[in-house]
């Protein structure tokens, strides 16, 4: 942002512009005042660095990450290589598992084998080390906050999600005023269990400005993160989610004028009808700087397809100006994802962007669309297959019946096939 704002350019900048086909001072431009960011530390090589923010294509983002019930860190990295595969622009690791040791080793892991940005809560490493060291999560203190995220930026971590605006005003309030479901954000309810048993405020809080020359130390992206996010639908923008924001909106302006790249994070569950309009309070008091939503989820009832329900709602976000799309996988609510959970929630979010993108910048996003609808017209099964977004999927598919294998239509239509009955009546009247 610093030298963004000095007219320098950058390999990045360069890269950006050139991957989203903008001029590289529309880049330029949009990291000095905000809009835009590039998520890379300085500790880390980023072959392909991504900007996120206004005026470029929408992003989306994957979770992985082990539990202290299930750990498995072999897995974990296959889940984000899987995701890079499918198409997630960046990969976050929410890993909590059984010991600090157990944590940082699949940081690094992921660290070592994908070559998009990562990001983390940092949180969740000091709750482990403060449960190991001191009996519980409230007995942290101000050096486990702080210490966790430096650790973790010396390692190379390109954005972190701190819960700034998770303030003691907010979470007092809502000791008389409960949710229907309260705080769902575990960063957002580790902060607010420590504020409410030391009376004190959120150090992240407090302490912001320290926070601020770590990331000018090393480069990392602060992601504002969303404690008091909807964790259902009725609890959707209510005055501790929008109280929040309000305090996020200052911190985001503090972080410019310290030159750090920062993104906000937003809700979570809401219904479709709230989205445009939450989309449209947070780019008004934050200034336009990116924003980055979970799903959203614009229903609580579908445990076992919620990657369906984020994708209807980060459809609408994105189109409502939302610049970066979280991903929601089918076990969202039940269990830890598997793999083929990671996969199809990657999928469905990546459908979502495309969508949102097609839609904000025509043939510039459809393109791949276009190869895939001149490969329909000629029938031309294998261009189809090798367009598709999850090509091993369609081939299968494809291949499962083998009297389509015998023809150039599909099992469904067959000998009725529009295209196939289209093209051979155009050629026999050329032929006359």
């Amino acid at each position: 942002m610093k030298k963004a704002r000095n007219g320098t350019t950058t390999k990045e900048m360069e890269l950006v512009a050139e991957y989203e086909g903008l001029e590289i001072e529309t880049i330029r431009r949009g990291l000095a005042n905000g809009r835009i960011i590039i998520p890379k530390s300085n500790r880390r090589v980023l072959n392909n660095p991504i900007g996120i923010g206004k005026g470029l294509l929408v992003k989306i983002n994957a979770n992985v990450g082990s539990s202290k019930k299930v750990f498995n860190p072999e897995e974990e990295l296959a889940k984000a290589q899987i995701a890079e595969k499918y198409g997630a622009d960046t990969i976050m690791d929410l890993s909590t598992g059984i010991t600090e040791s157990d944590i940082k080793d699949i940081r690094n892991k992921i660290l070592n084998s994908i070559n998009i940005p990562l990001g983390t809560v940092p949180i969740y490493q000091s709750a482990l080390r403060a449960l190991d060291k001191k009996g519980a999560i409230i007995h942290m203190d101000e050096d486990d906050l702080f210490n966790v995220v430096e650790e973790q930026a010396k390692e190379g971590v390109d954005f972190f999600t701190i819960h700034v605006g998770v303030t003691r005003d907010i979470v007092e309030y809502l000791v008389d005023h409960p949710r229907t479901m309260g705080i769902v954000s575990r960063g957002g309810t580790f902060l607010a269990a420590w504020i409410l048993h030391n009376n004190e405020e959120n150090p992240f809080n407090s302490n912001y400005d320290y926070l601020l020359e770590m990331a000018q130390d090393y480069d990392f992206t602060l992601s504002l993160g969303d404690g008091m996010r909807p964790g259902g639908i009725f609890d959707s923008t209510d005055y501790a989610q929008i109280q929040e924001l309000l305090e996020i909106s200052k911190m985001v302006k503090r972080a410019w004028k310290s030159n750090i790249q920062v993104m906000v994070e937003g809700p979570g569950h809401i219904p479709a009808n709230e989205i445009e309009r939450n989309i449209h309070i947070q780019k008004s008091i934050c200034n336009e700087a990116p924003f980055y939503v979970l799903g959203p989820l614009v229903t609580d009832i579908a445990p076992g397809y919620d990657e369906i329900v984020g994708a209807i709602g980060g459809t609408i976000a994105g189109l409502a100006g939302a610049d970066y799309l979280c991903y929601v996988t089918p076990s969202e609510h039940l269990g830890l994802p598997n793999i083929e959970e990671v996969k199809r929630g990657v999928i469905a979010s990546k459908i979502a962007a495309h969508a949102v993108n097609i839609a904000k910048y025509g043939r510039k996003a459809s393109d791949w669309d276009y190869r895939m609808d001149l490969a329909r017209k000629e029938l031309n099964w294998k261009d189809m297959i090798k367009n598709s977004i999850d090509p091993e999927t369609a081939e299968k598919i494809r291949n499962r019946d083998e009297k389509s294998l015998e023809d150039d239509a599909c099992s469904m239509c067959g000998e009725f096939c529009a295209i196939k009955l289209l093209k051979d009546a155009l050629e026999s009247k050329r032929k006359q």
